[in-house]
């Protein structure tokens, strides 16, 4: 029997804790989980892609692997040897979006099944936009994202001062 491979697939800018409890749900799930960070420059990422990579790379288990991307995921998919790809499901707004990109996965390769996870309720609603946005208004990530990502977003992004005037 073959190994069970799973791409969770992503921008990860920046990763938060939703983010590593899908990929700590995969584990006993699937022999192999790679964690594949898009390359998308129309996305305007806060963070370098090598950057997303290398601080996914010191906040999972060593046997997951982190590699980046670009071009179609079916692709990279092959090269992985991958038949399986993971989504996060946040909220029913969500299916839509990911339900319409796993047919277009499966019609572009039949061997891809989607595999459809919701994260832990604390972190439902949680997502990278959200992250930015709260770290630049001086909001508290405490319990969102690891303290790595909290220092990472200090070193690219000034926090508002609380009480400053506009």
């Amino acid at each position: 029997m073959s190994k069970r491979i799973a791409v969770y697939p992503g921008s990860f800018d920046p990763i938060h804790n939703g983010h590593l409890d899908i990929i700590e749900r995969c584990r006993p799930v699937f022999d192999e989980v790679v964690v594949a960070v898009l390359y998308n420059e129309g996305k305007k990422p806060l963070f370098t892609v090598e950057e997303r990579v290398q601080a996914i790379r010191e906040m999972v288990a060593p046997e997951i692997r982190v590699e980046s991307f670009t071009g179609l995921l079916v692709d990279f998919m092959d090269e992985v040897g991958a038949r399986a790809v993971v989504r996060g499901l946040r909220a029913v707004s969500d299916f839509e979006y990911e339900f319409q990109m796993a047919l277009m996965n499966r019609r572009l390769n039949p061997r891809v099944e989607t595999v459809f996870m919701m994260p832990k309720e604390d972190y439902i609603y949680l997502s990278s936009r959200l992250v930015k946005e709260v770290f630049a208004l001086g909001g508290d990530l405490t319990g969102l994202v690891p303290e790595p990502v909290i220092a990472r977003l200090g070193e690219r992004l000034r926090p508002a001062r609380k009480g400053a005037a506009d």
